[in-house]
């Protein structure tokens, strides 16, 4: 299972955890771990390269987070919130391979 993790500070997302595989499908046929990363791969590249903001982004197989400084999250504000949505409405369709949490910070 994927499970996702956002996490909030005033009602602002300043950070994201992505981790495990959805196991729907076999590697490289899976649309569930397909759509999650081309999804949070779409947004930490819009922070980082087209809003300039310095995010500090980890990702490894079956893993990916991204923070952001407080003072830097109301800009990429939008995207990440348009994230928690999507990746919400995934997990209400595939809820037997994604889970996401909302963690106040």
């Amino acid at each position: 299972m994927i499970t996702v993790t956002f996490f909030k500070s005033d009602d602002v997302i300043n950070a994201f955890m992505v981790s495990g595989h959805s196991d729907y499908s076999e590697q490289g046929s899976d649309i569930v771990c397909a759509a999650v990363s081309s999804a949070t791969y779409m947004a930490a590249n819009t922070i980082t390269d087209i809003q300039h903001i310095d995010a500090e982004v980890t990702e490894r197989d079956g893993f990916m987070s991204l923070k952001l400084p407080l003072n830097e999250a109301k800009k990429a504000g939008v995207i990440l919130s348009g994230l928690e949505l999507h990746l919400t409405a995934l997990s209400e369709q595939y809820n037997k391979y994604i889970k996401v949490k909302i963690s106040e910070v």
